[in-house]
């Protein structure tokens, strides 16, 4: 019985990546506005009912690791080192997963499509967004806060949208540096007020 369920499980992981793996070759060759969800099924040799059964739309096609993305970062949070502030551990991950990955040869074509494309850039921040709620409640918890602390809710936001600002810089890590500078210590710039009339 457990050999059955092992290969149930196997070939729907299977049947997943190729209706993925399809659909981001097609999204590349035709461009994504071009590419129907029934080219997908066709392409990973499926119907387009059982493409349904494993993903709700053709942007989660490209975004499907999303739970893996709340884990990592509640467990920034929940195991980072003895000293480090939440927002220093939360720069880290964000300039590793968010920065350093868009680099990645590897991801060079997903990234081009998805910054190119309106309907996966929203997608894509929208599902970034999705983590804000368990993020807050991870870092309420750890400093013993409630679980709707406006506070936390803030930080978690903040450090979520600090990930959207390297998006179209020449310099993406300052610029999410920067924001965490701001999240770290607070505003400490001065100006002079407006002049008086």
């Amino acid at each position: 019985m457990t050999e059955t369920i092992g290969r149930r499980e196997r070939k729907k992981a299977a049947t997943r990546q190729a209706l993925a793996d399809a659909a981001l070759k097609l999204f590349l060759e035709h461009g994504y506005d071009q590419v129907s969800i029934k080219d997908i099924a066709e392409a990973a040799d499926v119907s387009t009912t059982t493409l349904f059964k494993h993903f709700s739309g053709k942007e989660a096609l490209l975004f499907d690791e999303d739970s893996d993305h709340e884990q990592a970062l509640v467990a920034v949070v929940r195991e980072r080192p003895a000293g480090q502030s939440i927002p220093a551990a939360l720069r880290e991950h964000v300039l590793q997963v968010r920065v350093d990955a868009a680099t990645d040869p590897r991801f060079a074509d997903f990234r081009r499509l998805t910054e190119s494309t309106p309907a996966l850039r929203e997608h894509s921040h929208r599902m970034w967004m999705r983590h804000q709620n368990a993020l807050a409640q991870a870092i309420a918890a750890d400093i013993g806060a409630s679980a709707d602390d406006p506070v936390c809710a803030a930080l978690a936001r903040f450090a979520l949208e600090a990930a959207g600002l390297a998006r179209g810089r020449e310099d993406p890590r300052q610029a999410v540096e920067a924001a965490f500078a701001l999240l770290e210590n607070g505003w400490t710039a001065t100006a002079p007020g407006p002049a008086a009339g």
